[in-house]
């Protein structure tokens, strides 16, 4: 009964618009009253008691330093040391926007913001190139959700926080899919290109205009060493590297490359103000709603109904993914990590599941969904920035969409690629 009620509430409010935060304590109020003697007050506790969270305090840190690093152009110069790389190569210049998505995504920890930075640069120059222009923002789109894969990344955070588990290993347990995903969509590009006919523009550079263009994204490049170095090195906690990041990136912005003034500056904090905001109350609110689903046992309810269907971890493995695949298509990936980790973890601990891999799995699942209508904001924002509409681009995008789901079912079957790495390093 309580099941029934708390999803049909919440459910309503989703499809009616209600934001997520809102709906979230508005469904925990109508089955707290309903359903139990416990005070109201309750939800104002935990809401306020879970905010209280130092590894919290990485997120609005990260978001300003991601911030600080666009406007400071150091996303350009990403963008300059990745064409030297392999903008030569056939389709070199889509090859280019993955790479450089690679890059910042080690700097901005989000796959919209990705999608803004790197796409500014790169869709119009693939259509000035001769690349389709549902290519390439369908292109830009998907390489955007690398940003929530290569730490930092603000998801896993959240995660870590609604699972109790381990920042850094998360972090760590991100890098090699990371780099994978990034390598798969660098095969597309190149199997695209060849059969549309996308050739390069570009000849092979000297080894002098690689290193000039090294020495100019020197800066950027160091940042994730940084970053990840001083984690698991010792030196710093994930958020106080989220600090560090802020700093470095205000410095170099406005000392080495110049470019950040102070209405950049100012950009930068009104943008992180307003994504931590909504951040926040939604974060509250759902740890609210997550004592309320340990409270009415329904993980433990959920987790016999799936386990009533097979016993075999590869069958629940997989329609917990679909699951994940469809959720994605029509709810944000922060507000779905938020509502599904406190329901879906103790189900795939129970069949064997690393908390890790777990994080992972869910992380990559609703990045898709990035890229999935809907709801898919990567495909807004490459759509603002292209000119081309949704299903210009959802078309374009489904050879993409194959690409990632084949890296999906790899890491969800070979925890080697993330529990293997961080016990490799812990």
């Amino acid at each position: 009964m309580e099941a029934v009620l708390l999803f049909s509430v919440l459910i309503l409010l989703i499809v009616t618009s209600v934001p997520i935060g809102i709906a979230l304590g508005i469904a925990t109020s109508v089955c707290l009253y309903f359903t139990t003697h416990i005070p109201m007050v309750m939800i104002a506790q935990k809401a306020f008691t879970g905010l209280d969270s130092f590894p919290l305090l990485a997120i609005p840190f990260f978001i300003l330093a991601g911030s600080l690093m666009c406007n400071g152009g150091i996303s350009r110069r990403l963008i300059e040391f990745a064409e030297c790389l392999v903008g030569f190569i056939v389709g070199g210049l889509a090859m280019v926007t993955v790479l450089a998505c690679m890059f910042f995504a080690a700097i901005s920890g989000s796959g919209p913001a990705t999608v803004s930075a790197i796409g500014t640069f790169m869709i119009p120059a693939m259509k000035e190139r001769g690349y389709g222009g549902g290519f390439a923002a369908a292109l830009t789109a998907t390489a955007g959700t690398i940003g929530v894969i290569i730490p930092p990344s603000i998801p896993f955070v959240i995660y870590c926080v609604v699972a109790q588990t381990s920042i850094g290993d998360m972090f760590i347990a991100g890098i090699v899919p990371g780099v994978i995903i990034g390598l798969s969509l660098m095969g597309t590009c190149y199997y695209i290109a060849r059969k549309r006919n996308y050739i390069s523009y570009t000849k092979p550079p000297t080894a002098k205009i690689v290193v000039h263009r090294f020495k100019e994204a020197i800066w950027a490049l160091i940042v994730p060493v940084i970053i990840l170095g001083g984690i698991y090195g010792g030196i710093f906690t994930p958020t106080e590297a989220a600090v560090v990041a802020v700093v470095y990136s205000a410095l170099i912005g406005k000392f080495v490359y110049k470019e950040l003034d102070k209405a950049a500056l100012y950009d930068s904090l009104k943008q992180t103000a307003i994504i931590n905001g909504s951040l926040e109350f939604m974060i509250g609110l759902s740890i609210a709603f997550g004592n309320y689903l340990a409270m009415a046992r329904i993980p433990e309810m959920m987790a016999g109904w799936l386990m009533s269907l097979s016993n075999s971890p590869i069958v629940i493995m997989i329609l917990i993914n679909i699951f994940l695949l469809v959720i994605g298509c029509f709810v944000d990936n922060i507000a779905a990590v938020i509502i599904l980790t406190p329901i879906l973890l103790p189900i795939v601990q129970g069949i064997g599941i690393d908390p890790i891999h777990f994080g992972l799995i869910i992380t990559f699942n609703l990045a898709i969904g990035f890229i999935t209508p809907p709801y898919g904001i990567n495909l807004f924002v490459a759509s603002s920035i292209s000119g081309e509409s949704i299903e210009v681009i959802s078309r374009n995008i489904m050879p993409f969409i194959f690409s990632m789901i084949v890296c999906l079912l790899l890491f969800t079957f070979c925890p080697a690629f993330t529990v293997g790495v961080v016990n490799l390093f812990g």
